[in-house]
């Protein structure tokens, strides 16, 4: 249909698709100039364009821009076209590309440069540290675009507001930091902030299906919301925490988080209607209103482990790390299993602190819950030799006031403690990253004459410093590719361990040596021994790692006048007690070998026969279990070894680079210094209040 002569003139969609491509094209072109202008500024050292333009040109040259832009949208409108909304994320499409520098950096490992020469060998710790160095830079950016707006520091600072004394000095640190741009300190102070919000005292509660795990709870955080008498699914675990409502979070394998109504519990949590976890989830959490979560108790309900040699234990002792306590409920009705010992067993090997429980006490009279009590101390020490006391509780009326003692006398004042102490190490962290972005600012404002003559270090040591913790990161790698092979050794160990104990007793048999103990007992022990030296090199590579970053940051300390920097004991201390195999109550029975007189080969191969066929798929599993979980110890313990000395080596890297900048510009505006002192000074005035209130 044509338009009339009284009608307004307009374009057709070709034309307004032309005027729309153009005007974007153009916008690319002025993005293109604001990206030389840019690179003529930036720091990069590897500028594209000089900077030939002064900062009034280049403020001039920013504005006809802006002035450009605010002409193009108001010609557009002119003709009824609006500019489409943006098409990409611009945190996820920086996160792509900063994933092809983690690439670029990993290629300049000495491993993947050897098709280019042969690297002297002193070299190769250097350039995987530099590698190392680069990408966790990368890393680190990448994990803050990842995390959001909440994690963003200021942000989960305002939240916990009122939770600590030196709240406002973090906050005054957060600013500096920020404003400043002193990014080697957002993750000391990300750390910091991780432990001021994990602050909590998780109680694992292990037992029996039938053994009152539920009700104990129900009856602890005076709710009842827990589902009673249903068959829960091992591997995964009920977190129960302090909420404002009640709510339940369902975590899925592919990182789908679900807020249900927390009556749908049942539906995740037993066997009827989500059999062998056929819904995928990896965690659960209950939040509810309990006066006793609000100050940080968390329990975990968690069935007991039984043997780390049984199928599906796996997963559930990946939880042990992260609980504080455990809890096992031992029927009144009932007797001690080997499952509940087994789980004692778990919990004292990856040094958890444990109580046993006698749940359904009010079914005994008071003599025979002493009696049973009684029965199960002896019972754990003669077979775990552990010393152990027994608590009968019971949520019945007129019976609950042991479950209120056991809970006052045993539970708070552990969380009491774990609170001091964890409060004492934050404070102690404080006041480390306070005198650490104190000595950045000093550095940054080009301090002169007698503090100037202070602060310049000899550039040969500060480069013999940059060069050790380059060497030390490297090692990083190298410590943790050592451990993964021995714990890939550990994993196929079952025939050479059936070999080293035929061997033993073959000794025995054939007359060669002599022996005290049964030949059954010479058997297991030997074939512990197998595991055992193998647990040592991991022990040993691990231990050395510590020392070597101890030595590192030690030598840093004193070339930098740095203070509080951590020792080797501080280092060792974060890493968990390295967890024991369990051989699943392992029990060998030996037939005698005849014709003995054939020689000692002959006996041992007889004897690995029976061994094999008596033991040799209880040992592949209960060896391919135990590698998976060193791995595990390795993966983590290596990992918290890395943060924590990167804490500290980052910040020195920041500040050798920054001696050197500084040095090359000259001393700093009046301006820029006098702000940087009011910094100074705040922060040191904020430092005092804090340690005046305490």
């Amino acid at each position: 249909m044509e338009s009339g002569p009284n009608s307004p003139a307009t374009l057709n969609p070709n034309h307004r698709r032309h005027l729309l491509v153009s005007y974007q094209y153009a916008d690319k072109l002025l993005s293109e100039v604001e990206e030389i202008l840019f690179a003529s500024i930036s720091k990069s050292p590897f500028p594209k364009y000089n900077g030939s333009l002064t900062l009034a040109q280049t403020k001039v040259v920013q504005d006809y821009i802006a002035r450009i832009r605010d002409q193009m949208v108001h010609a557009l409108a002119s003709q009824n076209i609006t500019p489409p909304p943006p098409q990409l994320d611009s945190a996820h499409s920086i996160r792509v590309t900063l994933e092809f520098a983690d690439i670029a950096f990993d290629e300049c490992r000495a491993e993947h440069m050897r098709g280019y020469g042969k690297i002297p060998s002193s070299l190769t710790s250097e350039l995987d540290g530099m590698a190392d160095e680069m990408r966790g830079l990368v890393r680190k950016l990448i994990t803050y675009l990842a995390q959001g707006l909440g994690q963003d520091l200021e942000e989960r600072l305002r939240r916990l507001e009122g939770t600590l004394d030196e709240i406002h000095l973090l906050q005054k640190l957060e600013r500096v930091i920020n404003t400043r741009g002193l990014v080697e300190f957002r993750s000391p102070l990300s750390v910091i902030l991780d432990r001021l919000e994990s602050t909590s005292f998780q109680i694992a509660i292990f037992g029996r299906v039938s053994s009152g795990k539920s009700s104990l709870l129900n009856y602890i955080l005076q709710t009842n919301v827990l589902p009673v008498g249903v068959n829960p699914i091992t591997a995964v675990p009920t977190r129960i925490v302090h909420g404002n409502e009640p709510r339940l979070i369902v975590t899925y394998i592919n990182s789908k988080r679900e807020a249900l109504a927390i009556e749908r519990l049942a539906e995740f949590v037993s066997e009827q209607f989500n059999p062998g976890n056929s819904k995928n989830v990896t965690r659960i959490v209950v939040e509810i209103p309990s006066v006793r979560l609000r100050d940080g108790v968390a329990f975990v309900d968690t069935p007991g482990l039984g043997s780390l040699a049984t199928s599906g234990a796996r997963e559930t002792l990946a939880y042990l790390p992260q609980c504080d306590m455990g809890v096992i409920l031992v029927d009144a009705g009932a007797t001690l299993t080997n499952e509940d010992l087994a789980t004692l067993q778990a919990l004292y090997e990856a040094a958890i602190p444990a109580q046993v429980l006698l749940s359904k006490a009010d079914l005994l009279a008071p003599e025979d819950r002493d009696r049973s009590a009684s029965y199960i101390v002896n019972q754990v020490h003669s077979f775990l030799g552990l010393d152990l006391s027994v608590h009968p509780v019971s949520t019945k009326s007129g019976h609950a006031s042991l479950m209120d003692a056991w809970f006052k006398e045993q539970i708070l004042p552990l969380y009491e403690k774990h609170q001091d102490l964890a409060r004492q190490s934050v404070r102690r962290k404080i006041g480390a990253l306070r005198e650490a972005v104190t000595a950045a600012l000093k550095i940054r404002i080009n301090l002169s004459g007698k503090e100037q003559q202070k602060e310049d270090k000899d550039k040969n040591r500060l480069k013999a410093v940059e060069t050790r913790l380059r060497k030390t990161t490297g090692k990083v790698e190298e410590t943790r590719s050592a451990c993964f092979q021995v714990t890939d050794q550990v994993r196929a160990l079952a025939p050479f361990a059936i070999r080293r104990a035929a061997a033993a007793v073959a000794e025995v048999w054939s007359k060669k040596v002599t022996s005290s103990v049964p030949i059954e007992d010479l058997a297991v022990s030997t074939i512990s021994e197998v595991w055992e030296h193998k647990s040592k090199q991991v022990a040993e590579a691990i231990g050395s790692l510590a020392s070597t970053m101890a030595d590192a940051l030690e030598e840093t300390g004193r070339v930098m006048s740095l203070e509080n920097v951590p020792d080797e004991d501080e280092l060792r201390s974060i890493i968990k007690e390295m967890p024991r195999m369990d051989l699943g109550g392992l029990q060998i029975k030996l037939k005698s070998v005849p014709f003995k007189f054939l020689g000692k080969e002959f006996v041992q191969w007889r004897v690995e026969g029976q061994l094999q066929q008596a033991v040799g798929s209880q040992l592949k599993e209960a060896f391919g279990t135990y590698g998976r979980l060193l791995e595990s110890w390795v993966r983590h313990s290596v990992a918290e070894l890395h943060r924590h000395f990167d804490e500290y080596a980052d910040a020195v890297r920041a500040q050798i680079a920054r001696l050197e900048i500084v040095a090359g510009e000259g001393e700093a505006t009046v301006e820029q210094t006098e702000a940087i002192r009011r910094d100074i000074e705040s922060l040191a005035d904020e430092a005092e209040v804090s340690s005046t209130v305490l």
